[in-house]
């Protein structure tokens, strides 16, 4: 699905380029945005999926942002979804695995910045998808904790520094939504992580989606730098002693 068909919505005539679109909350994305009317521009290092983007590559990015605007003439929207996880307590995590993880994680989103700001106007948004583990750990998550603590970070530095240029740069923190990166917790654990949430279910791919059709279009043309939390409700309440 290197591209969607656009019709009328929220994003009419948009280009968006979407990470790690392949499946999951990119896929999601790179659906709902076609469905409100962007052309869309999907990358995953899964060819068969869309054009080949891996976000840890200078050139990979190149091209990517070559090709639409080749054939759309500029980068309305940047959808840094692509993410990868390492599971290990912090003192017996490879070093490559913690790497790996921030190489994805932070530096991607990082270079993707960098790659499409020449190609955006003004009205562009950037939109990172970091985590509610941007927000508290849990244990065996020093990796992915860490990049999603620090994509934050970029998120705001580069909202201040892109605003005079008028792009946004916002942030959603997913909490625990249902994708193939959290399926054999969910098929084990939903009912159980389901009753702790005020709206009494997990997150679908469809909710983050949702969401960033808002941080993309024209309705959130006043907020930038941002933590824009979906979470069903868990952020609302202290843990309980």
């Amino acid at each position: 699905m290197a591209e969607q068909d656009t019709v009328a919505g929220r994003l009419a005539g948009k280009v968006a380029i979407i990470t790690g679109a392949a499946r999951g909350q990119g896929l999601a994305e790179a659906q709902r945005f076609a469905a409100e009317g962007a052309h869309v521009v999907a990358g995953d290092v899964l060819d068969h999926e869309g054009i080949h983007l891996d976000v840890t590559s200078p050139a990979s990015w190149a091209a990517a942002v070559q090709v639409a605007v080749e054939r759309h003439g500029r980068v309305d929207v940047l959808v840094n979804n692509a993410g990868v996880h390492a599971a290990a307590l912090v003192h017996e995590m490879p070093e490559e695995d913690f790497r790996r993880v921030l190489d994805v994680n932070l530096m991607g989103p990082f270079l993707g910045i960098q790659a499409v700001v020449p190609a955006m106007p003004r009205g562009g948004s950037i939109i990172n998808v970091s985590s509610l583990n941007g927000l508290a750990a849990q244990a065996r998550t020093a990796a992915y904790t860490s990049s999603k603590f620090a994509l934050r970070g970029l998120t705001k530095a580069a909202a201040l520094d892109l605003g005079p240029l008028g792009i946004r740069v916002n942030a959603i923190l997913p909490g625990v939504i249902r994708t193939p990166m959290v399926a054999p917790v969910v098929e084990q654990r939903e009912a159980e992580l389901a009753a702790g949430l005020p709206l009494g279910r997990i997150g679908e791919p469809t909710d983050v989606a949702s969401a960033a059709v808002f941080l993309a279009s024209d309705d959130s043309s006043w907020l930038t730098g941002i933590d824009l939390t979906v979470d069903g409700g868990h952020t609302a309440s202290t843990p309980r002693l």
